[in-house]
């Protein structure tokens, strides 16, 4: 009987290579409207002082440091040191010498410095960590009284192709499977406001759910990107082989080529932001 090796809660299970960092950057400025959406409704303005959590590789940190300008602060905290750092080297080289970056994991007790902040905003976190409401609780710790808290996370479940195409199911099958598996909640987006009340956060002053159809000629890329990156621990759980993998990505191109114009949907993007009390009693 084969063995089959669930990844470690703790592991990202995308993996770290230049390849996803690059699909990452990618995958951020993709969202980076919807990103202003959220910050235009807390009305983020210059001098504030920011915590990206999960910061990855920068993008989201470049657009609050746009925002807050030199007078505010930025602070961006991973798990991953060594892509923070070749963040910290991008802002710091495009002008943002209000950016610091500081290595740190969400879901252990950490003091950060420079908290509480005026906004904690935190994009495709939730997704990853073993316990998504005492993250947020976390998070809501580090939000300074009369400040705000935003996250944005997907739901897997929206991802579609119509006319529908036989890859993309087998694509949910492996790639949604092997995040299911191990431990990341593909529903995340959907129940923020479940999860905000759960932390004793209350409920969210508002929400937003963002969308992306696009032709799947150039989708297609992204869903063999993901596929990429998830493979290993796929492959790890026995939901596919060396094999069946390599034929679904000849399949994936093809399809792209052949039925470029079929309308591909991403996950949905959905954010929530709650506001801190001023009253630093009630603001506990």
């Amino acid at each position: 009987m084969s063995t089959v090796t669930r990844p470690r809660p703790d592991d990202y299970v995308l993996g770290r290579t230049p390849a996803e960092y690059e699909r990452l950057r990618a995958q951020a400025r993709i969202w980076e409207a919807a990103t202003g959406r959220l910050l235009d409704q807390v009305e983020l303005g210059p001098g504030a002082r920011c915590l990206d959590a999960g910061c990855g590789p920068g993008e989201t940190m470049r657009l609050l440091a746009q925002r807050v300008g030199p007078s505010g602060h930025v602070t961006g905290i991973d798990v991953d040191a060594p892509l923070g750092a070749q963040a910290l080297s991008m802002l710091r080289a495009a002008g943002h010498h209000q950016c610091v970056f500081e290595p740190a994991d969400v879901e252990r007790p950490t003091p950060i410095a420079g908290a509480p902040f005026d906004l904690v905003y935190a994009r495709l976190l939730l997704f990853h960590v073993s316990d998504p409401v005492a993250v947020l609780r976390r998070l809501w710790a580090w939000v300074a009284p009369g400040g705000h808290l935003i996250v944005q996370d997907y739901d897997l479940r929206t991802i579609a192709v119509v006319p529908a195409l036989d890859t993309i199911d087998e694509f949910e099958r492996v790639a949604i499977g092997a995040f299911s598996d191990a431990g990341c909640d593909v529903h995340v987006g959907h129940r923020l406001p479940l999860l905000f009340a759960d932390a004793g956060l209350g409920a969210p002053d508002g929400t937003d759910v963002a969308g992306r159809v696009e032709p799947f000629a150039t989708a297609g890329a992204m869903f063999a990107a993901v596929y990429r990156s998830i493979l290993p621990v796929a492959l790890s759980l026995g939901l596919t082989t060396e094999q069946d993998a390599a034929r679904w990505l000849d399949e994936c191109a093809a399809d792209a080529s052949a039925h470029g114009d079929h309308a591909a949907l991403w996950p949905l993007m959905i954010g929530a932001y709650k506001r801190k009390s001023a009253d630093r009693e009630n603001a506990r």
